[in-house]
């Protein structure tokens, strides 16, 4: 059996309109709620390309980016952390619809823990003050131990 080897067919290097749409449709409601308030196309090293989510002004941050690799779409969040990898665009537009949802949730739940971080170091500062006053007064003032 002989074996024929075809060309392979090369993916353009640009955006197609259809994935384009899909990777839009897919951010419409961030975009509508201002979430996302813009979006700009760039290249990876190799020339792959890339669609960048913008966040709101004045930094216009990325919020999220989606790049093709050959055939393989990749979704990563605005620090660069891989979110997802897949073969298919609707796959993709559903993680990107997804992820744009939880984005909100994720600074809450940032908030939230920042808080009660700082609140604890507060808390384990001021026991020792407040726990032991007898203690604090023999550091403060070691001649007024003697009366109480």
């Amino acid at each position: 059996m002989n074996v024929l080897q075809f060309p392979g067919r090369d993916l353009p290097h640009d955006w197609q309109r259809s994935e384009m749409n899909a990777l839009l449709a897919a951010a419409g409601e961030s975009l509508d709620k201002g979430t996302v308030t813009g979006w700009e196309i760039g290249e990876t090293e190799r020339g792959d390309p890339q669609l960048y989510l913008l966040g709101p002004a004045p930094d216009h941050e990325c919020v999220l980016c989606v790049s093709r690799l050959g055939r393989q779409y990749v979704l990563e969040d605005g620090e660069g952390r891989i979110l997802c990898e897949h073969d298919a665009i609707g796959s993709l537009s559903d993680q990107v619809r997804h992820a744009l949802r939880h984005k909100k949730a994720a600074i809450i739940a940032r908030a939230t823990v920042v808080w009660l971080a700082i609140k604890e170091s507060i808390e384990e500062r001021m026991e020792p003050i407040l726990g032991e006053p007898v203690e604090l007064l023999s550091h403060m003032a070691p001649q007024l131990v003697a009366l109480v």
